[in-house]
């Protein structure tokens, strides 16, 4: 093969990547809806390139994360864009941090909200060894019944 030539760019089919990714091919499409995949047409398929495969990776690893759809596409924009790299990284760490921190926080009121249920568990517990116990119900007797 002369040194000019080069093999075509791969592409991927929606089922593909779903596959690839474990994923409905509908979450594909909703990603695209929201901006963040702009696949090429063949009539009316859709053709994936490896920028897509990538942004499609980038999104779903910032889910995993727990970032919003629109930090997402602010990182995965910044994926695109050929600005500094440094800029990029000090983006992503801000974004990191900040949902750092609202973890820790729901973490926070998480464990207070325990402590609250362990203590209220533990009334119940020291009100019920008090409260006297129910006579038993003869196995043959129905139910009483209070007139309407």
């Amino acid at each position: 093969m002369p040194p000019t030539a080069r093999a075509a760019p791969r592409s991927y089919t929606i089922t593909e990547l779903a596959t690839e990714y474990d994923i409905t091919p509908r979450a594909i499409r909703f990603y695209e809806d929201v901006g963040l995949l702009a696949p090429a047409r063949a009539g009316r398929n859709r053709v994936y390139t490896q920028r897509d495969r990538t942004r499609l990776k980038l999104t779903l690893r910032g889910k995993r994360l727990g970032l919003s759809l629109h930090e997402i596409k602010q990182l995965v924009d910044m994926y695109d864009s050929p600005s500094d790299t440094r800029q990029q990284l000090g983006a992503f760490m801000a974004v990191l941090a900040e949902h750092r921190r609202l973890l820790e926080q729901q973490r926070e009121d998480l464990e207070v909200t325990l402590a609250e249920i362990t203590q209220h568990e533990a009334r119940c517990r020291a009100l019920l060894a008090r409260a006297p116990a129910a006579p038993p119900r003869s196995p043959r007797s129905p139910p009483r019944r209070v007139p309407p």
